[in-house]
């Protein structure tokens, strides 16, 4: 964990303004085209989608600019008044990608129950481009678990990347997290499906 991170602000998505969780995706890059669709777009995400239709499944599933909003998709980080950072946390049944044939890997090795709608999970990060490397990850993955118990969760797991010190890894591949992230969050291992990722769980 870093030596310090940013005393950050973050709430539920439908709280804040729709503009301010566009900010945290930017206007380049992958995040800013995704938007945070990859494991929700049934099909391929850029074949069977257009950007604006992602942008519109993030709207609807953000609840942005409605307080009273009985759910959401993730979550906002604030420096002061700038958003600057986002998590997706949701029911893992809200991630149709995660039970498609080709992404095995919250599954293998694992007698889970998939259609168990109290198992939440975390499936991206993103943060704003001029504030990466600041250990932002680690107050989001803790507000994530966090937000998850408190909505009814039983547990709630992620599919991190594991790292080396001294290994450099891309931005791109470390969208799901660390898994020193989630270990700091107060996940613990369960299955080690591939040789760089690994799947953790908060059991409440």
């Amino acid at each position: 964990m870093p030596r310090t991170v940013p005393d950050v602000r973050v709430v539920p998505a439908n709280d804040v303004p729709f503009d301010d969780v566009l900010a945290v995706f930017g206007e380049r890059g992958y995040p800013s085209r995704c938007l945070c669709q990859r494991f929700k777009v049934p099909g391929w995400l850029w074949r069977d989608t257009e950007p604006e239709e992602r942008e519109e499944m993030l709207r609807v599933g953000t609840g942005c600019d409605d307080p009273d909003a009985t759910q959401t998709s993730g979550l906002v980080a604030y420096l002061g008044d700038e958003p600057v950072a986002w998590v997706a946390v949701e029911p893992r049944t809200a991630y149709p990608k995660l039970f498609s044939p080709q992404f095995r890997i919250p599954w293998k090795d694992r007698h889970e129950d998939r259609d168990d709608d109290t198992v939440w999970a975390v499936t991206c990060f993103t943060v704003r481009a001029g504030h990466r490397g600041r250990g932002l990850m680690y107050p989001l993955a803790s507000a994530a678990a966090e937000h998850a118990r408190r909505h009814g969760a039983t547990a709630v797991e992620a599919y991190p990347m594991l790292t080396e010190p001294g290994q450099e890894v891309t931005w791109g591949e470390v969208f799901v997290g660390t898994a020193g992230v989630f270990a700091a969050a107060g996940f613990e291992r369960v299955s080690h499906p591939t040789k760089r990722r690994v799947v953790m769980r908060l059991d409440f």
